[in-house]
């Protein structure tokens, strides 16, 4: 295992120390500890570019990207310089800055579908907005969140639909309902089922792969031939499948959208975006209906982010980010199904999605979906440099760091042919991840060094 990296011992360290302060021992359910194996960086210390450093001084190429929020790249110098400047100006007053203005101006530069535009801090606040706002226009209380799509916000209207909706009572659960993507006949039905009662559709215009033709289109029909919204939620769509997101790309323009992630290139920014008679019921110059609190933070238009997007935005509209993110995608997916084909692992390991956008899919040896071999996947890859819960490509990531991955990707993978040979619990230190919503924990995680691996 020479030139392996093996050391951890000041991450687990932090780790005791995080766990006793912190809820979960991290401030995003994605990055904590039960989600990453038990040989794992616990704590990162600076990034560049598509690299990262962890507390121990090991590096890796990234393909996490801050939960896709990195679409540049780690420290991007056009941004950290936008942004530097604005702070020596202050970052929070009590009335708003000029920057507002123009934030404003060139997000609806790039997103040409929306009329009016309002900032915050996180994608949870954008799309709980967008449904407190669809309630508000048709008078309804019944939200439809596409089930297909794992994640819309950490409010209560969405959380209560999952496994950790301890806390949500039940008036609250009752009240968001679920429809199938690319599956017009499910959202036509839930129609049926709750005549003039649902207020919004929710989705992402794509998890990855294109929905079938006329899907979005359809279903933007069936709402308003029901009075009821559709609502893009854009966070991972936005700046990646194209400048404007699923809308751009698809041609589809929905009522309402929701951006954030790579808006402020890690920066915390996101927006709520939409048609004019709509977004004005938040406003405060129309007087037929009654107001809407619409999105009012501290923190929501705060300079420096405001300087983070609109730098990260003319950094997408002067060079071709998209095409990159897209041929970098490519060129590391032919790559891993190669070494994937090599090992003969094609019935076991896959790679998915939109090549800005690409994920994996562990399998057993009985062909179903594994946890224990995700863990042991990313372990390997881990030790081999490569920090990849996903295979989310930046600008940044160049081809020698691709040729890189695939490379780790090749020893990790023949580890994992060892393992389902002989067990995954001969290879893999510790226990495995776990998913994120779950009702329960377990009842005693492993400490590092309570159990050991023939890993080799």
């Amino acid at each position: 295992m020479a030139g392996l990296i093996q050391n951890f011992d000041t991450s687990d360290r932090l780790r005791g120390m995080a766990h006793g302060m912190i809820p979960g021992g991290a401030h995003t359910y994605a990055k904590g500890d039960d989600q990453y194996p038990v040989l794992s960086p616990g704590f990162i210390v600076n990034g560049y570019g598509c690299h990262v450093w962890d507390v121990d001084g090991n590096g890796y190429i990234e393909y996490g990207m801050g939960n896709r929020a990195v679409g540049l790249g780690h420290a991007y110098r056009h941004v950290l310089d936008a942004v530097a400047r604005q702070l020596e100006f202050g970052c929070n007053f009590t009335r708003p800055s000029h920057i507002e203005v123009e934030c404003a101006a060139t997000f609806l530069e790039m997103v040409p579908t929306a009329d009016m535009v309002k900032f915050c801090k996180d994608g949870s606040d954008a799309t709980s907005g967008a449904v407190r706002l669809a309630r508000a226009v048709t008078g309804r209380d019944l939200i439809a969140r596409c089930a297909d799509h794992p994640f819309f916000s950490t409010d209560d209207w969405f959380i209560g639909t999952t496994e950790m909706h301890s806390g949500i009572p039940q008036a609250v659960r009752d009240l968001t309902l679920g429809f199938r993507y690319d599956d017009l006949d499910d959202a036509r039905n839930l129609f049926a089922r709750h005549p003039g009662a649902i207020a919004a559709l929710i989705l992402e215009a794509s998890r990855g792969d294109d929905p079938a033709p006329g899907y979005l289109e359809g279903l933007k029909d069936l709402c308003h031939r029901n009075g009821a919204l559709l609502i893009f939620d854009e966070m991972i769509t936005g700046l990646r499948w194209a400048r404007g997101g699923g809308q751009e790309y698809y041609r589809v323009q929905p009522d309402l959208s929701c951006f954030g992630k790579a808006l402020g290139n890690g920066f915390a920014i996101s927006a709520l975006a939409g048609r004019r008679d709509y977004m004005e019921l938040g406003g405060i110059r129309q007087s037929e209906h009654p107001r809407v609190f619409l999105l009012s933070t501290t923190h929501g238009a705060e300079t420096h982010a405001m300087a983070a997007a609109i730098a990260t935005m003319h950094v997408y509209a002067q060079e071709p980010v998209i095409e990159h993110l897209r041929s970098q995608g490519l060129r590391l997916k032919t790559g891993l199904d190669e070494v994937i084909a090599r090992h003969g692992l094609e019935r076991h390991v896959t790679v998915a999605g939109h090549p800005a956008c690409l994920t994996y899919a562990t399998r057993d040896r009985a062909e179903k979906p594994s946890q224990a071999f995700r863990t042991l996947l990313l372990q390997e890859t881990i030790r081999r440099g490569v920090l990849a819960p996903s295979l989310v490509v930046s600008y940044t990531h160049g081809d020698d760091e691709i040729d890189q991955t695939i490379e780790a990707f090749d020893g990790a993978l023949g580890i994992y042919r060892r393992a389902l040979e002989h067990g995954v619990e001969r290879f893999l230190v510790g226990r495995p991840s776990a998913v994120v919503f779950r009702r329960y924990n377990a009842p005693h995680a492993p400490a590092p060094d309570e159990k050991k691996a023939q890993s080799a």
